[in-house]
């Protein structure tokens, strides 16, 4: 896409590295404004994120999430800054295309009309599972998982079944699961 638009200003090497947080900066950054506060409204398939603390991980799900045409993601108070600049690098420009809200999780989970799933060993396998029209894809803390009042306001458990004969990998980037549900959710 070329955009001719848009002001482009010629920098240093030197202030482009003043100005990245990288050690090696791409050729280029972008100025962009914040979007102003909006009102928002369920989508068919959201990602929620239950108190995510990795920048690295929210960026790579934010990605994901442009990647599958997510439009949306909501998360909890707690969830790290969408506005951190590791959360931004990890995105690579996607944080410009989903909209990401934060919000009180509870309140909001126990009114959406769209289905709460979340992730658990013991839940139905994804492979097998049959994809309900509106969902809401809840992952949970890296270390903890989700709480458990969000727990209890899952209509659907699903997990991602374990092939590898070794037992001894105990679970799942957070991020990682997300790509592996996401791919298997749109493959149907």
């Amino acid at each position: 896409m070329d955009r001719t638009d848009i002001p482009v200003t010629h920098i240093s090497e030197n202030e482009l590295k003043k100005i990245s947080f990288l050690k090696t900066p791409k050729d280029s950054v972008a100025v962009c404004y914040l979007a102003e506060e909006e009102k928002w409204e369920d989508k068919n398939i959201q990602l929620v994120l239950d108190g995510l603390q990795d920048p690295g991980n929210l960026g790579t799900i934010i990605r994901l999430a442009d990647w599958f045409g997510i439009e949306q993601i909501i998360c909890s108070e707690d969830t790290v800054d969408v506005y951190n600049p590791k959360v931004i690098q990890a995105t690579m420009g996607s944080f410009t295309r989903v909209n990401v809200v934060y919000t009180d999780l509870v309140e909001y989970l126990s009114k959406t009309e769209n289905v709460n799933i979340g992730t658990d060993m013991e839940g139905e396998n994804i492979y097998t599972f049959e994809k309900p029209e509106k969902i809401n894809l809840i992952l949970g803390n890296e270390g903890n998982g989700m709480r458990p009042e969000t727990e209890k306001l899952l209509q659907k458990s699903i997990s991602i079944p374990r092939f590898g004969k070794s037992q001894s990998t105990e679970s799942l980037n957070v991020s990682m699961a997300a790509g592996i549900i996401l791919g298997q959710l749109f493959s149907k």
